[in-house]
């Protein structure tokens, strides 16, 4: 018997979000933020604000900015009234005379259909079938009535577009970290610039045309440190918003509660599309076995806090269970990229999970004794405890769809 719990699947069809960022030289903390959720109504909302200057004070104002604007995109508030709330909400640099925080909003609605909107930021690009398109922007001035905003020298100016995405779309946005890159060196005296930008994304693309969302995001970033001499000059952050067929992945962690269904096991992990992962050493055993495949163990990433990954035909991860798995929520939590952690079973975890879209854990239920010691932290004390905490973390931080199916 298979018992189903959490949301159904979609349609194979998904939005795929990633972002990446460096603090600007010498910072401790990042003066962008980057924020993405997803509505009740089942819109996703994303935008990235840069406070102006760097460290924990812009990153406060970025903040600050990136909640209300994702708060009132939620609630449909009209993006003027949302801007004067912005802007009445944080100070005006008494020397420039420009708001202490830009943003970028990306509003996507059920039926693809997206609504951007930038202030101050870098324009965004679109890419569609490898080629970027221009979208349609319109002006909206932004004024207190009929006058001007307390502080503002004059009515702020946003630039408004829709349209309705296309199958491969990508949409790029990122902070002026970025564009002025390189600035004041020989080679680029100006900057990287938005056509330098535009110019690298279109080779990214051409060498990889399913990149994911998160690769490119972390590949523009990672280029623009290194004309920066990798000592980042300002914070640098880029985000990707990526329309594309939905990746799978399946994790079977646990024997059944009963061996009857060890057969059935088998036949799931055999008729799971996309990846796979096996999380449990019993569970390794039992599908070897009932598929006659065997298991060879890696040592070439030993970890002291882990046990090793294995191989298994047929299975893109073999690793222990409970342990692992918990490491890798941790790391979920954390908000960790897989590329800046030691190389272990729950980073190789990690990793697969972030590249793919719809996740299926298949939970067995059957307790395994050696985890109910009351020593033990209680993450570890029942398998299912820390798969839910898995699919909530995916879910609710990372926009991923999961499915828990009991065995």
């Amino acid at each position: 018997m298979i018992e189903s719990e959490n949301k159904p699947m979609h349609a194979d069809f998904f939005v795929e979000i990633g972002h990446w960022q460096v603090a600007k030289y010498g910072e401790t903390s990042e003066g962008d933020v980057f924020i993405s959720r997803k509505t009740e109504d089942g819109r996703i909302i994303a935008v990235l604000s840069d406070g102006l200057g760097s460290g924990i004070k812009a990153g406060v104002l970025a903040a600050l900015t990136a909640t209300i604007a994702t708060g009132c995109s939620a609630a449909r508030i009209p993006i003027k009234r949302t801007a004067r709330i912005i802007m009445r909400s944080l100070p005006v640099c008494s020397e420039r005379k420009i708001s202490y925080a830009t943003f970028t909003l990306v509003d996507i609605d059920t039926s693809n259909r997206i609504k951007v909107v930038e202030y101050d930021n870098p324009a965004y690009m679109l890419v569609r079938q490898g080629v970027e398109v221009e979208p349609l922007r319109s002006m909206v001035s932004v004024t207190k009535g009929g006058g001007r905003i307390a502080g503002h020298p004059k009515p702020a100016t946003l630039r408004s577009s829709r349209f309705k995405a296309e199958f491969g779309d990508r949409v790029i946005f990122f902070s002026d970290g970025v564009t002025q890159a390189g600035m004041g060196s020989r080679n680029l005296p100006l900057g990287w610039g938005l056509e330098g930008v535009r110019r690298f994304v279109s080779q990214m693309i051409a060498e990889n045309a399913e990149i994911s969302a998160r690769d490119l995001a972390r590949r523009i970033v990672t280029w623009a440190l290194l004309l920066d001499g990798d000592q980042a000059k300002d914070d640098i952050t880029c985000a990707v918003v990526y329309f594309r067929a939905a990746r799978r992945l399946a994790v079977f962690t646990g024997p059944p509660l009963h061996p009857a269904h060890d057969n059935e096991l088998a036949r799931l992990f055999v008729s799971s599309p996309g990846r796979t992962i096996i999380a449990g050493g019993t569970t390794a055993t039992i599908i070897g076995r009932e598929l006659g495949r065997k298991i060879t163990m890696d040592l070439k990433h030993r970890d002291p806090e882990l046990p090793p990954v294995a191989s298994m035909e047929g299975a893109d991860l073999v690793t222990e269970g409970i342990l692992t798995l918990s490491k890798t929520a941790d790391y979920l939590e954390q908000g960790a990229a897989p590329e800046e952690l030691r190389q272990n079973a729950a980073t190789a975890a990690l990793r697969l999970m972030l590249d793919s879209d719809i996740i299926e854990f298949f939970v067995g239920t059957k307790i395994n004794e050696a985890h109910q010691d009351p020593n033990m932290p209680v993450e570890l004390d029942i398998r299912r405890n820390v798969v839910k905490r898995l699919a909530h973390l995916l879910e609710g931080k990372y926009l991923k769809q999961t499915t828990i199916r009991y065995i």
